[in-house]
């Protein structure tokens, strides 16, 4: 817990050969919870025997154990022969840099009007959902804040679509977002 805390990215160092276990799901969610970036290395991959479709496989296997960690990349490395470890730094810094990241309000509101032309607000008994504005809040992890005119409205279903459309313009790898839904009434 206290290495969670520390890092700015965690990697999350998983067994080719034994597979994510119980404990690799704890501390994948202790860093996700905490906001950091991760990074999936899947360790030994060299002892494993492979064809075409070894490595698509195993990465569906592990998004599919870890559906909330679909923004990690996977990297997979050998510790003993040094095969993609210098990938692996690469990675680390970039998704560093994607866990800072600041994406100016005014861009962010355009990014976020292009969402709602394709895929409207929900309605409840006859009631719109109106996003009024959307602002930034903090890095480490990224932190937006959409202010709403009924937040009892705002279903989390739209929240997932609205990270993924700001995943899809800005990138923001590795890192987890984190959403604030306001209340603001209108003028």
């Amino acid at each position: 817990m206290l290495a969670i805390e520390k890092a700015d990215v965690c990697l999350l160092m998983i067994d080719a050969k034994e597979g994510i276990t119980e404990q690799d799901t704890k501390i994948a969610g202790e860093a996700h919870e905490a906001g950091k970036g991760i990074i999936i290395t899947v360790n030994k991959w060299d002892e494993i025997e492979k064809d075409n479709h070894t490595m698509e496989g195993f990465k569906k296997d592990i998004y599919n154990k870890l559906s909330y960690l679909t923004y990690a990349p996977i990297i997979f490395i050998s510790a003993k022969t040094g095969q993609r470890i210098n990938k692996l730094f690469d990675m680390i810094n970039e998704v560093n840099k994607q866990n800072s990241m600041r994406v100016p309000t005014g861009l962010l509101n355009q990014v976020i009007d292009e969402a709602i032309a394709i895929t409207q607000p929900p309605t409840d008994k006859g009631k719109r959902l109106k996003i009024l504005y959307v602002t930034q809040a903090s890095t480490k992890p990224p932190t937006f804040v959409i202010f709403v005119n009924n937040k009892d409205i705002f279903h989390f279903s739209y929240e997932r679509y609205l990270v993924n459309h700001i995943r899809k313009e800005f990138g923001m790898q590795g890192t987890p977002i984190r959403v604030i839904v306001r209340e603001k009434l209108e003028k």
